[in-house]
């Protein structure tokens, strides 16, 4: 059992205010792996002061102090990055080569890539008549989700610290173990206390209090949209910053040019990426009509090659879904595109024969999916696709462009001007041509519902400063 029972608040490990807590769920076995407490509005009311009080020194704390640290960060992280993926695999089921490879790996970029920002920004420059200053924010609420556990609290705190702000974090209390490893990683980077502080608990209790507290200035979220828009209401009374990453229903087009085989086959496994709980996944494919069949039968052929399996077997390629919940919202959906006429090509309701226990889905494709069908409509977050063809490029951009979502688009095609050309179209925060890769450096947010606000490199950096204008220095 791997309990931690203490929050993380002004450099100390500590006791929460009221004992109440929860056990961690192995989503493999359906066992109890650890328990953790649960936080109230005293914890965050608590950690809130102290990252307030710390913010008064470390906001001018100068860039080599903040990379001295970050470089601590770092060592330790990749010190410790065997048993941060080992974590993740446990606690949110993902196949322990991809937590070790993806999960863990992508989330030590955010650290480095915000030093790599940290050590030739660029905080003041003179401007007209004046001087423009590029200054902390302040106290950050950092409010981060299951599916990506580390790589969601990296993405907020690496650029956080580095700017000068200091941290209130929650971490998903689903999968809070990396977390808290991440934790022990910064304690021991002699980071100034008060600046990092760690309290788990639930949405409507630590997350909302985070959200309201008077003395947290942004507050950072990701996942659904139902919870952003009730963090930014809540944030609304005392005019905090927002940023928020939520929900995606990604379209990848394939255009007749499109090598179609390999195409479909590289969009169902990006699609089943992390078991399809991957918020920028591409899980709408439209394909030409004329194509529809061949792209049916390259469907088939990739899922046939998804190993399904104990996420600790290094050759397990998809593991369980997160929890029982998540479990039964994808076979709803499942179930309510057959219900609805879309044609199964593969996969269905149910567990697959391969296992007995533990909250393993399927590996689901759906053809002739109609826009106002739920499965072309609503976020599923599990290994579901839905090919959905077209007769033009004009009525593919427009099937991708009817959702409320916003996040990623991807196009494919051997002429790279005209993807661009389509790409250009698309409204999401980023669009992939032909496979690319997700490139960390490269701005990552989303358009309408999607949320507001962009993470990773320099874009990332700059959500946690604010602007201000020095007028009559003389330049």
């Amino acid at each position: 059992m791997n309990s931690r029972m203490k929050f993380y608040i002004d450099g100390a490990w500590v006791d929460p205010a009221e004992p109440k807590s929860m056990g961690v769920i192995n989503p493999a076995t359906e066992e109890e792996i650890g328990r953790i407490s649960l936080g109230s509005r005293a914890d965050v009311d608590r950690a809130s002061k102290a990252a307030k009080r710390a913010f008064k020194s470390y906001a001018l704390s100068s860039v080599e102090e903040r990379l001295a640290i970050l470089e601590r960060v770092i060592k330790g992280f990749k010190e410790r990055l065997p048993e941060l993926a080992r974590a993740m695999t446990l606690e949110m089921g993902a196949p322990i080569t991809f937590s070790t490879e993806r999960q863990a790996t992508v989330a030590l970029f955010h650290f480095e890539e915000a030093a790599r920002v940290l050590a030739s920004y660029q905080f003041e420059r003179a401007e007209g008549a004046g001087i423009i200053r590029r200054e902390p924010i302040g106290v950050c609420g950092l409010i981060t989700p299951w599916n990506w556990p580390l790589n969601q609290v990296a993405s907020k705190v690496a650029p956080a610290l580095a700017t000068g702000c200091t941290i209130v974090l929650k971490p998903s209390e689903i999968a809070p173990l990396s977390a808290m490893l991440l934790a022990e990683i910064i304690h021991e980077s002699d980071l100034p206390k008060g600046v990092f502080n760690l309290v788990n608990g639930d949405g409507p209790t630590v997350g909302e209090a985070i959200a309201a507290h008077p003395d947290v200035d942004m507050v950072s979220f990701t996942g659904s949209t139902t919870a952003g828009i009730r963090v930014a209401k809540l944030a609304a009374d005392t005019v905090k910053r927002v940023a928020q990453e939520l929900g995606g229903k990604s379209a990848n087009i394939i255009l007749p040019d499109a090598d179609l085989e390999s195409a479909v086959i590289a969009g169902v496994h990006a699609c089943y990426t992390n078991g399809g709980q991957n918020c920028q996944s591409p899980t709408r494919m439209l394909v030409h009509r004329a194509q529809r069949d061949e792209a049916l039968a390259a469907a088939r052929k990739a899922v046939e090659t998804i190993r399904i399996g104990d996420p600790m077997d290094p050759a397990t390629t998809m593991g369980p879904l997160v929890s029982q919940a998540q479990f039964e919202k994808v076979q709803q959906l499942i179930e309510s595109g057959i219900g609805e006429g879309a044609t199964l090509v593969c996969g269905g309701p149910g567990r697959p024969t391969e296992v007995n226990r533990g909250y393993y889905v399927r590996p689901t494709v759906f053809a002739d999916v109609k826009p106002e069908m739920r499965i072309a409509r609503e976020e599923i977050f599990g290994p579901v696709l839905s090919i959905m063809n077209y007769d033009s490029e004009d009525e593919a951009v427009e099937i991708a462009n009817d959702t409320p979502f916003g996040l990623a688009g991807f196009v494919q095609s051997k002429d790279l001007e005209k993807a661009r050309r389509i790409a250009n179209r698309i409204r999401a925060g980023r669009v992939y041509l032909n496979g690319a890769p997700f490139d960390r450096s490269l701005p990552f947010g989303g358009y309408k519902q999607s949320g507001n606000g962009r993470e990773f490199g320099i874009f990332g950096f700059e959500e946690y400063l604010e602007v201000k204008a020095v007028l009559g220095y003389p330049t």
